[in-house]
């Protein structure tokens, strides 16, 4: 899979016709697709869970990148990964057991993301780094789709690009929250790897070329 990787986020697409906004994402770039899970206590909204998830796991080949915005990931990693999840993100913030779910994660064959909310600094994930496969980098607060993007959060990943080149990790630097046209070329240029693009991509405004 080459980089940078586009993975479009269902929390924007058209709940009511999941089957052809995953076929947009296939025709339109997409590498990997972002399903947001939302229990309503970490986040205010409520979205969807593992019934939904195994429901179009049929409906492409395209890996899962399931981003739990949940109390208590490790309650949940299992039934996640039955679903067809390819690769678990979970919020630093929601457990105090991160290298563990981390670990839980691996054992179960997927890859494991770490995801920061804007507040949390990188510094947080000092005893992480070195294990996880993706550092996802809230650009907005999690929660809502639509929302501006928060400049100072694309330092974070410039940062984390040079502790990685510095220390020798394997994480992929993914940034989630406000990319359109206008933001792209930064997020791009400060060293992501994966853009979630939401709202921009399903209403055609995004220009990604494959």
């Amino acid at each position: 899979m080459k980089t940078p990787i586009l993975s479009p986020s269902l929390l924007s697409a058209d709940f009511s016709n999941l089957g052809s906004e995953i076929k947009k994402i296939e025709n339109n770039c997409g590498q990997m697709v972002h399903i947001d899970v939302m229990d309503g206590s970490f986040v205010p909204q409520i979205t969807y869970g593992e019934p939904v998830i195994k429901s179009i796991r049929k409906l492409t080949k395209l890996p899962f990148d399931v981003h739990l915005m949940i109390e208590k990931p490790e309650l949940h990693i299992d039934s996640f990964a039955e679903a067809g999840a390819d690769m678990i993100t979970f919020h630093y913030e929601a457990s105090a057991h991160a290298h563990r779910i981390i670990q839980m994660i691996h054992e179960r064959g997927l890859k494991a993301g770490v995801a920061l909310c804007p507040a949390t600094p990188v510094s947080a994930l000092s005893e992480l780094l070195g294990c996880a496969d993706i550092i996802l980098v809230m650009t907005v607060n999690p929660g809502w789709g639509g929302q501006k993007i928060i400049p100072s959060c694309v330092d974070k990943v410039a940062l984390l690009k040079k502790l990685r080149e510095e220390n020798g990790y394997n994480y992929l630097i993914s940034v989630d929250g406000g990319v359109n046209n206008d933001t792209l070329k930064s997020v791009l240029d400060a060293g992501t790897d994966i853009v979630v693009s939401g709202s921009s991509f399903f209403n055609g405004s995004l220009k990604w070329s494959c």
